[in-house]
């Protein structure tokens, strides 16, 4: 019998790649996401790519009606939670939005998923729930601390799973902390679409090479790395994707029953902002104009993941380099000039 997974968020930069990899296996997806930050016509373009139409309940996750209505319609075997508000600067300023939508959806999804007898859920996380790590690369029984109010939503939300696991043990979850996804889906037609101003390092360093940014500016040139810029673990979208794949699968196969599993998603190694803006220029052919300013508030000098307990668990491990990421990013950000 086909499974079917539910993909809240299922239209937005991670959750379309997460659909279109879990099509490509032969399941059955639905997508319930409001269109608050995706494209409606990522439905059509994940189905262009030629590995499945996913079926759509447009709604907002924090509504029972909606939710009640796509588990009503379709025998659900497992939840992927993708959404949600995601930008750290705007969790700041608005710090009351983010904990209504994050938490408000996370809860009236996981109630929903009593109520309906569904007990697989992969959460997306994020290593911010690390704060500012003490050591690196982290592994994932490393202190918790965000610095953030997005990075506490993702934090809370991690521990009221840990509650909802202890009072219905045969539930498990997976919680997958991301480290930071970029890139594109190789055909090119699904990628990142920031509205506004780029709120992360890729997109702004692609719209600089497209020209629809002047200068790209890079937050400290003084940070204790090798060429002074700050280290992040890049990943792959398509990789992260992956990831959620062989969670799920693990979930499905009855493993971590009564468990809300914690696991790193990212490559193990670290770049700086200076080679990665270097690797995006040889995937564009064309120089990205940068300015070195001041160090930003918050910002570590190194963030790198330990995602060894993703191959323990699940097999698991990025595949995809800088070059590939920067490569595939390029091509979408070409469709999008040329469109």
């Amino acid at each position: 019998m086909t499974q079917t997974v539910l993909a809240t968020g299922g239209a937005g930069y991670i959750g379309s790649h997460v659909v279109a990899e879990l099509l490509a296996t032969g399941r059955r997806v639905v997508i319930i996401d409001d269109f608050s930050n995706a494209d409606p016509d990522v439905i059509d373009r994940i189905a262009r790519i030629g590995v499945g139409r996913p079926e759509l309940v447009e709604g907002d996750v924090r509504d029972p009606a909606r939710l009640d209505a796509a588990f009503g319609r379709f025998p659900v075997d497992a939840v992927i939670h993708l959404a949600g508000l995601k930008a750290v600067g705007e969790s700041v300023a608005d710090p009351l939005r983010y904990h209504d939508v994050n938490l408000g959806g996370a809860v009236a999804l996981f109630q929903a998923m009593v109520r309906h007898g569904v007990r697989r859920l992969v959460f997306s996380s994020s290593a911010t729930v690390y704060g500012a790590p003490r050591s690196s690369p982290i592994v994932e029984a490393a202190p918790l601390g965000a610095l953030n109010p997005y990075g506490r939503t993702k934090l809370m939300i991690e521990q009221i799973i840990d509650d909802l696991v202890v009072a219905e043990p045969a539930f498990a979850s997976v919680s997958l902390r991301y480290f930071n996804p970029v890139g594109a889906h190789a055909s090119g037609l699904i990628g990142e679409l920031p509205r506004g101003v780029p709120n992360n390092l890729f997109p702004y360093i692609a719209q600089t090479a497209a020209g629809v940014r002047a200068r790209l500016s890079v937050f400290g040139g003084d940070y204790p790395t090798p060429d002074g810029t700050g280290v992040r673990d890049y990943i792959h979208v398509a990789d992260l994707a992956q990831g959620h794949l062989a969670a799920v699968d693990f979930l499905l196969a009855g493993e971590g029953k009564g468990r809300n599993t914690p696991v790193n998603l990212g490559c193990g190694r670290g770049y700086s902002v200076l080679e990665s803006i270097r690797a995006f220029e040889r995937a564009a052919g064309r120089a990205v104009p940068y300015d070195i300013v001041a160090r930003r508030p918050g910002d570590v000098a190194e963030c790198v993941a330990d995602p060894s307990r993703a191959a323990e668990l699940f097999g698991w491990r990025a595949r995809r380099g800088i070059d590939e990421m920067c490569a595939d990013h390029w091509a979408f950000q070409s469709r999008l000039m040329a469109s």
